[in-house]
């Protein structure tokens, strides 16, 4: 596995940390994202840490998904399967798991997943949401991808100011641009990104 997929992987985890670790005490309670106040948003975020430990302890027998663009293509379909109200119960039972204290238990999460990562030789095949199988390297970028624009959503609901590092935004940005292309949505995705026309309403990738 790339070490620099890893890296920027921990980079967004320590931005995530220190993102939560800002919160108000009395924002928790607030708006946060749709159906999920600030709690679930970050309960929800908060997932990014959890999966990846977790599926390290689920093995795949043959590469399902190649890369991270083709998890988030084929997701869609298992996410409907799913339906909108199991993954905003899945948010706010993981915000309620975070406890009376969410950052200690957020910063906690890092520790072991990097802990559990740095244990990691080669490039696993690990299974996914829906028992799919991908490479740890075609995962990490996923998960970093949830964190960036996560992040920036709980900084909209609470006022905090956040950028994500710059390796972040760079790989999310360029994962976002290169799932609207397979989406077969590359043109206004361009288009948009080079001020030529405006997204339509309610566009996106994910």
């Amino acid at each position: 596995m790339s070490a620099s997929t890893s890296k920027t992987f921990a980079a967004a985890a320590e931005a995530f940390v220190d993102l939560v670790g800002a919160i108000p005490a009395d924002a928790w309670d607030g708006p946060g994202l749709g159906d999920w106040d600030v709690r679930s948003l970050v309960g929800h975020t908060s997932r990014s840490l959890i999966t990846v430990s977790t599926y390290l302890q689920t093995p795949a027998e043959r590469e399902d998904l190649a890369g991270p663009v083709e998890y988030y293509t084929r997701i869609r379909d298992v996410a409907a399967t799913l339906g909108a109200a199991d993954v905003t119960e899945r948010g706010r039972q993981a915000g309620r798991d975070l406890g009376a204290d969410p950052a200690v238990a957020v910063a906690d999460l890092r520790r072991r997943v990097l802990a559990d990562l740095a244990g990691v030789d080669d490039d696993p095949l690990i299974a996914v949401i829906g028992g799919l199988g991908i490479r740890l390297s075609g995962y990490l970028p996923t998960r970093t991808f949830e964190m960036a624009v996560h992040g920036l959503d709980i900084a909209r609901a609470t006022g905090i100011d956040f950028t994500p590092p710059t390796p972040v935004l760079d790989e999310a940005t360029a994962l976002a641009a290169r799932i609207g292309v397979a989406l077969e949505q590359g043109e206004t995705v361009l288009l948009s990104l080079t001020g030529r026309a405006p997204l339509p309403a309610g566009f996106s990738v994910v």
